[in-house]
């Protein structure tokens, strides 16, 4: 039963219940509000909070204050958003998209009906002429708040100023090469063919030929490579397979019996190919991989059967000279490179577990023999060779897990670093560890001595390893040729070298980077160094309202949490306060790398724009939560044993499990590397697969997500990418970065695309591995996926 005279028609209980929900959702906006003003954040949201309270209490009692303060709300924040997003549309949704839908049982008979008007004037407000009179004026006001409101600081992929200059034209070029000898297309890792019979033109008539199942779901990053009629690829479990090039059917698979359980990491990027001068028979061409449990193996290309005269039976240890540590703590996943007759590789050592991890030794190895030709050791340049008994490889090196480059004319290998251990403490590195340490460097294919180093990022404590592939160009600029290096880096700055001596070709400076904060153990750089000649991937500074999130309160949760750490632009370093590392671990641009074209002097990009949140913890604290920390590729809780601190990783998330800070999170473009203009730049993938706590939108809206893997680039004027996390396979217009095609993939297409002629029929195929990445979360899968022009 009421209370006398009180209304319990349907109406007001509809109403009530509509109350009770404006009074539930202002709470979290008032308390959060209130901290957000006490850190010095924006006051919208305690406002919005009191304003969404008192509308509910006031519609509660059935007082049209209610709907008119709800409204007023709307108005304001419409004005708000405009002032603080601009017109980005990615931007207002958070602030927009929310109130507005809680503000839709307004519309409806059954909310609005008995609301007593005691007030002619306020009945007059709340007719619907009078509202979209008020809409209107906010949105005039909301425009003019635009044009006085703070610059959003500059995106420096524009540093090197707008689109301009004419878009370069092909040159004439060598012949085209029907095979994929090497995992990025040729020894300098340019991703390029001179193939063209798919044509801009034609691209869209492009359909599957062949599919091929490695039985393997972990994830695919493999790029395969071709030679004659043959493809050869690894799987994530280090298996090879060899497929007919027209058809896609097996030849044969060597099975590498990994013991999955000893390897926490799975990833296998590709294999490489030796022909032996002067053999013939068995061997005489040979297949060579490495593994993730520490093993280099040489196969006959014809039949996959180990070669006998290979180290032993076809196997060499590269656990050899190395300090002893636990199972699954070293592994190689990139594809070796072969020069000078030799096998060079690095190694992938597990992030930031303790101070005495084993060495990032750079190995060479005989590619008949297996014997090893030099050892590039940081802590001993004076020995190439095996460590004396009772000696190791020096501890705790930069390692070198990314792929290498080769200039055989120049007799030089290029090799990538990563930081030294541990990650995000640097205070008991070595000076040879802070010479070598996420740089890259170029060492003598005959000798193993270094010749040059480049350092991207001095004392790296943000994970900012070295991951692309170094990609070798002859660039010409006005003044001549020059044999370049393009070195890309998860920092987002890309470095253009002549790789004959490590000189800039393109300018860098030293600029000053923030420096409070760090813990009194450790001894930050000043300074790091810019490549202002050219666009950087970094991403624009973050302010408060870069923040995002799906409705107003997870963004409020992101801003909170801004405003709780610090941040003072890139290299903020790590300490016991909370910071965001901005790019993050995934960069930038990782070990996808970068394309070019090197006839129209073009350079592809795809980068990411995406945040982590760390914090160093004390040992004691670190002890204290001593189950948490499992070896592990990146994020998490990372140990740092044999420190002061151990660290926790994650990315910057909202607790719907999307990245706080405002799209776009991924971003494709092209540059003019003889004047180091953008030619285009976009935002790369759409979020059909993205959505609170991964559940798919199925939206296919463009929005720019994280990517993983590399493009192609053809003579034709052709680029082809998967990469994104929603699983599309792409081909743009590499003149204009219009997509000319696309298909969804089974699964993610986490890998680099190759090009190829089959010498069966002439026809020319692109191949692209569809198996996901744990990591960004896509679609796992097991496809290798061969893409042709009908017959």
């Amino acid at each position: 039963m009421g209370m006398p005279g009180e209304d319990i028609s349907k109406p007001a209980v509809a109403r009530r219940i509509y109350a009770a929900i404006l009074a539930l959702v202002s709470l979290p906006l008032l308390a959060g509000g209130a901290y957000l003003v006490s850190l010095g954040g924006s006051p919208y949201y305690v406002a919005a909070g009191a304003v969404t309270l008192a509308s509910g209490i006031w519609l509660w009692r059935g007082r049209v204050e209610g709907a008119l303060g709800y409204a007023t709300l709307l108005f304001a924040t419409l004005a708000w958003a405009l002032w603080e997003a601009g017109f980005d549309g990615w931007a207002l949704m958070p602030r927009l998209v929310a109130p507005a839908v809680l503000g839709i049982p307004l519309l409806f008979p059954a909310i609005r009906r008995g609301l007593a008007t005691p007030h002619d004037r306020l009945a007059r407000l709340a007719r619907p002429g009078a509202l979209g009179i008020a809409a209107l004026a906010a949105l005039i006001a909301g425009i003019g708040l635009t044009q006085l409101r703070t610059p959003d600081p500059f995106d420096p992929i524009y540093q090197t100023g707008p689109f301009g200059g004419a878009i370069p034209t092909a040159t004439a070029g060598g012949p085209a090469e029907g095979d994929w000898l090497h995992y990025g297309g040729d020894p300098g890792g340019t991703r390029y063919s001179r193939l063209d019979q798919i044509r801009p033109a034609n691209v869209a008539g492009l359909k599957p030929a062949w599919t091929f199942r490695v039985g393997d779901t972990y994830g695919l990053e493999v790029t395969p490579i071709k030679v004659a009629d043959t493809l050869y690829l690894c799987t994530a479990y280090n298996d090879v397979i060899a497929l007919d090039a027209e058809t896609g059917r097996q030849r044969w698979r060597f099975n590498a019996h990994i013991v999955k359980e000893n390897v926490p990491y799975h990833v296998c990027r590709g294999v490489a190919y030796y022909r032996a001068p002067g053999l013939s028979g068995d061997c005489a061409e040979r297949i060579i991989t490495n593994t993730t449990d520490a093993r280099l193996i040489a196969l006959d290309a014809r039949s996959g059967r180990l070669c006998q005269g290979f180290g032993r039976n076809g196997q060499v240890s590269l656990l050899t000279g190395l300090s002893k540590s636990p199972v699954g703590y070293y592994a190689v996943t990139s594809a070796p490179t072969m020069a000078g007759g030799k096998v060079v590789l690095g190694g992938w050592v597990s992030d930031g577990q303790y101070w005495g991890e084993p060495a990032g030794v750079v190995r060479a190895f005989d590619a008949i023999t297996g014997e090893l030709a030099w050892a590039w050791d940081v802590g001993r340049p004076d020995r190439q060779t095996l460590p004396p008994p009772g000696e190791t490889y020096t501890h705790s090196t930069p390692n070198a897990w990314a792929p290498f480059s080769a200039d055989e004319r120049l007799g030089l290998v290029y090799v990538p670093t990563g930081n030294p251990a541990v990650d995000y403490f640097g205070g008991r590195r070595r000076p040879f560890d802070e010479k070598f340490g996420s740089s890259v460097v170029a060492i003598e294919a005959a000798t193993g001595k270094t010749r040059w180093v480049f350092q991207t990022a001095h004392h790296d404590v943000w994970d900012w390893d070295v991951a692309s592939q170094p990609t070798l160009v002859d660039i010409a600029y006005p003044s001549g040729v020059r044999h370049a290096l393009v070195q890309p880096t998860k920092r987002g700055e890309v470095f253009v070298l002549d790789r004959a001596t490590g000189k800039p070709l393109s300018p860098v400076v030293e600029k000053a980077v923030p420096q409070a904060g760090a813990v009194p153990e450790e001894r930050l750089s000043p300074t790091q160094p810019f490549s202002v000649g050219m666009p950087s991937y970094r991403g624009p500074d973050f302010t408060e309202r870069f923040m995002w999130g799906i409705t107003p309160l997870d963004q409020l949760w992101c801003r909170i949490r801004f405003k709780e750490s610090r941040y003072e632009g890139t290299a903020t370093p790590p300490g016991l306060q909370p910071n965001i590392a901005y790019p993050g671990f995934n960069g930038g641009i990782d070990w996808g790398s970068v394309s070019v074209d090197p006839e129209r002097q073009l350079l592809f990009v795809n980068s990411n724009r995406v945040a982590n949140y760390d914090r160093l913890l004390t040992r004691a604290e670190a002890d204290a939560r001593v189950k948490q920390f499992v070896a592990r590729e990146v994020g998490g809780p990372v140990r740092q044993g044999g420190t002061p601190y151990a660290a926790h990783i994650q990315i910057f998330r909202t607790p719907l499990g999307i990245p706080c800070n405002q799209p776009p999170y991924g971003m494709i473009s092209a540059v003019d590397l003889r004047s180091g203009k953008l030619v285009w730049a976009q935002r790369f993938g759409n979020g059909r697969a993205a959505g609170p706590w991964g559940i798919r939108s199925m939206l296919p809206i463009l929005v720019g997500t994280p990517n993983n893997g590399g493009s192609l680039a053809t003579r034709s004027g052709l680029l082809f990418i998967g990469a994104t996390h929603d699983g599309d396979f792409r081909a743009f217009d590499t003149s204009s970065g219009r997509m000319l095609w696309h298909v969804r993939l089974p699964a993610g297409g986490q890998a680099t695309p190759m090009t190829y002629i089959s010498p069966k029929s002439g026809r020319q195929f692109v191949v692209i591995a569809a198996g996901g990445h744990p990591a960004l979360r896509s679609v796992l899968g097991d496809y290798i996926i061969g893409y042709a022009l009908p017959k």
